[in-house]
């Protein structure tokens, strides 16, 4: 898991940051409430094709935006294999603080990635 890949960085750091700004608010929200309801490290499966992971939380055509964003967290990663087990700790270990950062899984074609994108400051 890395956090600056190159490829993530030259080719979907751009569209992913135009649209983070426009959700921010309501991943921070949901990540809390993900937190709240007992399950530990919020993930957000984005892409621009419709996938079988988390429940889609914001759809690209509901607000114009690049990719469609679902919420998860680490247990249905660990569930579907897309953690291995015996990286579990390793991904806990590079989470960042839910409150300050989101943790993004790019999905593109064949491309996957970890990505953590700080929060906007209030």
């Amino acid at each position: 898991m890395t956090h600056n890949d190159p490829e993530l960085n030259g080719k979907y750091l751009g569209t992913i940051s135009q649209d983070f700004v426009k959700i921010a608010d309501t991943l921070k929200e949901a990540s809390y409430q993900i937190r709240q309801s007992g399950f530990a490290y919020p993930v957000f499966a984005i892409s621009k094709e419709e996938i079988p992971v988390g429940q889609l939380l914001i759809g690209k055509f509901e607000l114009n935006l690049d990719w469609n964003y679902y919420a998860s967290f680490l247990d249905e990663f660990m569930q579907r294999e897309l953690v291995a087990r015996d990286k579990q700790q390793d991904f806990i270990n590079a989470y960042k603080d839910p409150d300050e950062f989101c943790c993004l899984f790019v999905v593109d074609e064949a491309f996957t990635s970890f990505v953590f994108i700080p929060y906007p400051e209030d």
